[in-house]
């Protein structure tokens, strides 16, 4: 009975975690390879920062995360919300303590006694992901199969402006994923409890 008192993740969320992590790191490493293809930027990638040697390449491996990412969110989200871990995990959010949490955070006084209990920067932060991932798999589904979704493709502006919205989705999510390394590497006891889940 104690045993579960101290359990942080569940494996379920371990799993979906790393396979989306996975996920991640091959879509975001492919994508800056086909960007290269065709940069709407002044700017290119550094080709050894991605992944696939060619567009060809590039657009294989950004095909095979899709998908991996794709269905690994829809368990993820399925359980998430099944199980009530959504509502309890997540909600509520207030803006007062969103507020006061920030301040701290940016203070580097944000409190880390509970790691079972996320504050609402965290709360905020982890909705933000999973509302930007679901923007890219929208984008993306534009993006490849234009003529296919043409309500969706309009709705986002048409296919020129898809490829911006997709762009700028990727770089919040490396932003994202960036950030959220730093606060792993500030409080290590967070990467031990979702390798272990205790």
């Amino acid at each position: 009975m104690a045993t579960n008192t101290l359990t942080i993740h569940p494996g379920w969320l371990r799993a979906t975690h790393w396979i989306n992590a996975i996920a991640v790191f091959l879509l975001i490493s492919s994508g800056w390879r086909i960007y290269n293809a065709s940069p709407f930027f002044d700017f290119s990638f550094p080709a050894g920062l991605t992944l696939g040697g060619w567009l060809g390449g590039a657009l294989q491996w950004h095909f095979f995360a899709m998908w991996l990412l794709f269905v690994n969110g829809v368990l993820y989200l399925t359980i998430n919300i099944l199980s009530g871990r959504m509502r309890r995990q997540f909600f509520p959010i207030s803006p007062r303590a969103f507020l006061r949490d920030m301040a701290a955070a940016l203070k580097g006084k944000l409190a880390h006694a509970d790691i079972r209990q996320y504050n609402t920067v965290q709360k905020c932060a982890y909705l933000f992901v999973v509302a930007d991932l679901v923007l890219l798999v929208l984008s993306g589904l534009v993006l490849w199969k234009s003529v296919q979704f043409p309500l969706l493709r309009e709705l986002l502006g048409g296919y020129e402006a898809a490829r911006r919205v997709h762009f700028f989705a990727m770089s919040a999510l490396f932003g994202f994923v960036v950030v959220h390394l730093v606060m792993v590497a500030l409080v290590p006891r967070t990467l031990l409890a979702m390798l272990r889940g205790r």
